[in-house]
């Protein structure tokens, strides 16, 4: 994370002797991302965060993953996932798409999700509609339609819905960390004037959640698999904490879209990076203002990556009768040269501006399909820019 923070009680100088009420000693917690050598965060707990007094492994649901053979673009319409009774946050995402890098998947939560842990990577959390909690360690986070929540490697959290329709959530897993793009910060971290959101956008947590339990358990997810802690007391029992590492939530909606006489190309729609993958924000924007402009992108062959496109919202000029809705995913793989539907470039000539809404995700490595995207996958997506189904 890009600036410090302090939240709660904290004492003057880190490392020194921090008293309770009744005498005994906060115990110290240091989440800090490469070892001692990148962002850190100190937390202050009322009780051991190493007291643990049951560790039991969780069988996982096998995410079955195929291969994108024969090669062929997709589109999955999330809105149709089969979802369990009680669907919650964690528990019951879908994986849709996976490479060694990241894990992208969908969820409509209704429930409240468990205690749980990624020890893996970073997550965010992308907003699609409804509102919800998400409560931390650090401090608890209020979330609705647009928000991104980045969840940082290994903090203890849970998801609690609060509007009487779905928390509607796009899920980007990474096994690394993820963050602004280095080109919008400087050697120090803060935000460049160029850079299309800033500090004054991010919003970090606030109210430290203390909660009197004990025997709770937590789900932990490692590179081995999923492991159930339980703990003596509650994870949320910080009393303060500082630092530059902790979860904080920035909406699609203050990113600044950066407009040019002709088209711009998806760089400048950058929102975040991660390890061989980066995140994208379409938000609405004037067109380009050259006389003779097409605001249409124009076919293109990304030899280097897996584009994928989570629809939000607004008109999807670009894929216009392609069957394209709100909460389609489209898939367009390295080695297809894709680009707007027949007939959108010349309709789009004149055209002023956008109301779109998506978020994309392009990878540096080839994406597996999963079944749920199996499940509500368009067969005739691959065929629309002929109009002809194989024979």
């Amino acid at each position: 994370m890009p600036y410090y923070r302090s939240v709660g009680d904290v004492p003057r100088k880190r490392h020194t002797q921090h008293r309770r009420p009744d005498g005994g000693l906060y115990a110290e917690e240091l989440v800090g991302i490469e070892g001692f050598h990148h962002d850190s965060a100190l937390l202050y707990h009322r009780h051991l965060p190493t007291a643990i007094v049951d560790a039991v492994a969780e069988t996982e649901v096998d995410v079955e993953l195929t291969p994108n053979l024969p090669l062929l673009p997709g589109h999955y319409r999330t809105h149709g996932l089969e979802m369990p009774e009680r669907p919650d946050a964690v528990t019951s995402r879908r994986v849709l798409l996976a490479n060694s890098d990241v894990r992208l998947a969908y969820v409509a939560a209704t429930t409240a999700s468990p205690l749980y842990r990624n020890a893996v990577g970073d997550e965010v959390l992308y907003v699609e509609s409804g509102a919800g909690l998400v409560e931390t360690s650090y401090g608890v986070l209020s979330v609705s339609e647009g928000d991104y929540v980045v969840l940082p490697t290994s903090t203890t959290y849970r998801v609690l819905p609060t509007s009487a329709d779905p928390l509607r959530l796009f899920v980007i897993e990474a096994t690394g960390h993820v963050g602004p793009p280095k080109r919008y910060l400087s050697p120090r971290g803060q935000f460049l004037e160029h850079a299309p959101y800033c500090e004054r956008d991010i919003r970090g947590p606030e109210d430290l959640t203390q909660v009197d339990e004990t025997d709770v358990d937590v789900v932990v997810r490692t590179r081995q698999g999923l492991t159930r802690y339980t703990y003596a007391h509650h994870p949320f029992d910080v009393v303060g904490w500082d630092g530059s590492n902790y979860p904080w939530v920035v909406s699609i909606r203050d990113f600044e879209p950066i407009t040019g006489r002709l088209h711009q190309p998806p760089p400048v729609h950058q929102m975040f990076e991660g390890s061989n993958f980066v995140v994208c924000s379409f938000v609405p924007r004037l067109f380009d203002y050259h006389p003779l402009s097409i605001p249409a992108p124009y076919n293109h062959a990304n030899v280097d990556s897996d584009e994928v496109l989570f629809y939000c919202g607004g008109d999807f000029m670009s894929r216009k009768g392609a069957g394209i809705e709100t909460g389609s995913i489209s898939l367009h793989p390295a080695g297809f040269t894709h680009g707007p539907q027949p007939g959108s470039v010349e309709a789009s000539i004149g055209a002023t501006a956008t109301d779109e809404t998506a978020v994309m995700v392009d990878t540096f490595r080839p994406l597996e399909i999963g079944a749920a995207a199996r499940s509500v996958e368009d067969p005739g997506y691959p065929w629309t820019w002929s109009g002809r189904s194989p024979h």
